[in-house]
């Protein structure tokens, strides 16, 4: 007979917490805002979101640049408030 705490954890993982594109978009906008202020929100933004992978619209090449150098850190923040291996992209359109 199986416990009851290992069959709360397989339901655990089988359900994550499920979130929309929206809410990448949030965290993403948040986390722009944070790093690059007011402006660099207003350049860089969070197009599209599929198969883990963040597209995002740079209005201005040197964000765009700056981005691309620090999204392993963005990706890393976006992880920690969306889940684990939630994000695992960015791409610039």
């Amino acid at each position: 007979m199986k416990s009851l705490k290992n069959l709360l954890e397989k339901h655990k993982k089988a359900t994550m917490h499920p979130f929309d594109d929206k809410d990448v978009f949030f965290v993403f906008q948040r986390i722009i805002r944070e790093e690059y202020g007011n402006y660099g929100a207003e350049k860089l933004k969070a197009d599209f979101f599929k198969n883990r992978t963040v597209f995002v619209k740079s209005e201005s090449s040197n964000f765009a640049s700056e981005l691309w150098t620090n999204r392993q850190k963005i990706i890393r923040k976006m992880n920690e408030e969306l889940g684990e291996g939630a994000v695992k992209e960015i791409k610039l359109k």
